[in-house]
């Protein structure tokens, strides 16, 4: 992929989309620090902070990628950075997926054991603070920053087309439904219920996995050159059916192949050949011009040769 790849309307929606990413870095550090210090003996907010120290791993590959995939070509990497995305997908998958399953048996380990946690009172300016009412203020800050870097978040990744992004977006999502699940292993355990804790982080975890397990699945056919997928989960994305779908048509007969690298789709046309000097890539597209940067090429196979 050449660095520019992108149109130029989309360019500043990419540069504040990794403005965006370092901002959450360095929320999520604060959100990491507020958590530590208020945790406690609670496996919900151990899962909690677990998990906002694995939120770190999307953005910091994204912005990896992100200069990475604008690198033009070398002669170690002749075919230039364009599948640099498509592997910070699926190192974020691999996080979040990674994330879910730890936190699922850890969780499960908890209530088979019967662990009984315990939060204790402390001493703040010779006053008895029960430490569930700080556990429970840290919870709501926690929940606060992934609401809105996941809403602003979301229509970016739409529009940029990229995986790595939605899928942060997604685990923003994770963080706060885990804020609200530990708020109330937390007021569980106020309540003398020893059980709502390890229930909170484990309902928490299954959320997690499914959204880990959707994205790794996404990130694998994209790597072994499957038909490209939606950013939402392993159908086949809309615009590429319906590209298969014009190409099918303008070339009957013919084997219509689709790859999707990084942000953009490659077609092969085995067996067809196009009109004379018919080869933009924008002549073939079949939704609105201003998401035709998503083609970047049209390759044809005569059909003597997609015969032998």
């Amino acid at each position: 992929m050449s660095k520019d790849v992108l149109p130029p309307h989309l360019k500043p929606v990419f540069a504040r989309a990794q403005r965006l990413e370092w901002w959450s870095l360095a929320w999520t550090i604060s959100v990491i620090a507020v958590m530590g210090a208020a945790m406690g003996a609670s496996q919900a907010m151990k899962t909690a902070w677990i998990e906002d120290c694995l939120s770190l791993v999307p953005p910091i590959v994204f912005l990896i990628s992100a200069r990475l995939e604008r690198r033009p070509p070398t002669a170690l990497f002749p075919n230039g950075f364009a599948r640099a995305p498509s592997v910070a997908f699926a190192l974020a998958a691999a996080a979040l997926t990674a994330l879910g399953g730890v936190l699922l048996v850890t969780s499960a380990m908890s209530l088979i054991r019967q662990e009984h946690a315990t939060v204790t009172s402390v001493n703040i300016t010779g006053r008895e603070i029960w430490l569930g009412w700080l556990m429970v203020a840290a919870q709501v800050y926690s929940i606060v920053v992934p609401i809105v870097l996941g809403r602003l978040k979301l229509p970016l990744a739409r529009e940029l087309n990229d995986k790595t992004l939605f899928t942060d977006a997604m685990t923003q999502k994770a963080n706060w439904m885990t804020g609200v699940a530990g708020i109330g292993g937390v007021i569980g355990i106020g309540l003398g219920y020893w059980w709502a804790d390890a229930v909170a982080a484990g309902l928490i975890s299954l959320d997690i996995l499914n959204d880990g397990l959707r994205s790794l699945k996404s990130a694998a056919a994209e790597l072994i050159d499957g038909a490209p997928r939606a950013l939402d989960g392993e159908r086949v994305a809309d615009d590429a059916s319906a590209l298969h779908a014009a190409l099918n048509a303008r070339f009957p007969g013919a084997e219509v192949r689709l790859r999707e690298t990084g942000r953009v789709i490659g077609a092969q046309v085995v067996g067809a050949l196009p009109d004379e000097g018919d080869y933009d890539p924008a002549t073939f597209w079949p939704g609105a011009p201003d998401r035709s940067w998503r083609l970047d090429h049209v390759s044809f196979i005569p059909p003597e040769r997609g015969a032998e």
